[in-house]
Order: C-alpha cells, then sequence, then structure tokens
C-alpha cells in the first residue's frame, strides 16, 4: 500500500476519477468494508490512512445496490453498510438572488453545495421513528449527515404546503427538500 500513498501525495489533490465512464470486467470481491460510521477497513482493519482512503474514494462507483473500486482495467466489489461518505461539516451562505445555500463537507474533504444536482432526501427509520438524512454526492454515491449535522440542519427548517399536506423540510439553492409531514414532527415527543 505504500506506493499508493506515495502516487497519491505525488499527484495532488485527488478527486474523483471519470468512473462513471469505465466499464471493466469484474475481478472479484475485496475484503474492503466501509462501515456506517464511514471508516474504511481492509482485511477487518482499519484504513488509518487519509490519502488512501480519498485515492479509494476516488475511484468509487456504485451500481445497482452494489459497490466497486474500478481502474479502467479491472473493477472490484466492496461492502458498504449504509453510505459510502459522511457529510461532516455544514456552512450557510446566500446566493446572489438572495436564497439560502447550504454547503457540506464530507469525511473524505469534498465540497458539494446541497440544491438540484445535490439533493437531500430523508429516509424514515421504523424502530426509532426518526429520519436518517442524506445527501447525494455524485453518481448515485451518497452521504449520511452525522446527528450533530441532522440538528444544525433541522434547526434551518421551514414549513410549506406540498401537494395539499403541510410539510417541514430544508431549503438550500431555491429547492424544498421535505423531512416529514408537519403533523408527525408536532406528535413526536
Amino acid at each position: 500500500m505504500d506506493p499508493l500513498i506515495g502516487l497519491a501525495r505525488a499527484s495532488g489533490p485527488v478527486g474523483p476519477a471519470p468512473v462513471h465512464l469505465w466499464d471493466p470486467p469484474f475481478c472479484g470481491a475485496l475484503d474492503m468494508r466501509i462501515a456506517s460510521d464511514g471508516t474504511w477497513h481492509y482485511l477487518n482493519s482499519p484504513v488509518g490512512r487519509p490519502a488512501l482512503v480519498k485515492l479509494f474514494a476516488s475511484v468509487l462507483k456504485r451500481e445497482g445496490d452494489k459497490y466497486f473500486l474500478v481502474t479502467p482495467v479491472e473493477k472490484c466489489g466492496i461492502v458498504v453498510e449504509d453510505a459510502p461518505f459522511l457529510a461532516v461539516e455544514l456552512t450557510v451562505s446566500n446566493s446572489t438572488e438572495g436564497g439560502q445555500l447550504l454547503h457540506f463537507r464530507t469525511n473524505v474533504d469534498d465540497w458539494v453545495t446541497c440544491g438540484p444536482d445535490h439533493p437531500l432526501r430523508f429516509e424514515r427509520e421504523v424502530d426509532t421513528d426518526g429520519v436518517k438524512p442524506y445527501l447525494h454526492v455524485r453518481r448515485n454515491l451518497w452521504a449520511l449527515l452525522t446527528r450533530a449535522l441532522l440538528y444544525d440542519v433541522i434547526a434551518l427548517g421551514a414549513e410549506r404546503e406540498v401537494n395539499g399536506k403541510c410539510m417541514f423540510g430544508i431549503v438550500s439553492a431555491g429547492e424544498f427538500f421535505p423531512v416529514s409531514e408537519s403533523e408527525f414532527l408536532q406528535a413526536m415527543p
């Protein structure tokens, strides 16, 4: 793995590769997984080098419900327990049109501005009656917002009528992202 670290350092900042253009043959599964807390594991050990995690994240591809690390010549399967990324930081600004913009940083240092191309979605947790928030990062890859960020985002929420229902949601880049029916939130303890 040390040659990969050297390559990552020599090439400067690593951005996502054009994996959507690559369709190499499947070479098998790696003993690699991304845990629900965002930690990458190889052979059941955490990958402790941030540069290596960023390098792997730059060649991550999703096809259906499966995840792969790809190069132009090979594709290897990995396991993702929840979402491949975590949203770990939030900044709020205003656009020139006066609308709110939510900017999120992921655990691999990608900055994503929430909006039409990078929507928020909220999935109901059946066991807890809560919601799990996700942000679209790129090409069907999503980031789970940390619990702290969820509280920050909810504090920015507003109510709007959507299809005849009063909904609580989040606004960014002129888009409204519904979290839940307002009635449901008022009924929560």
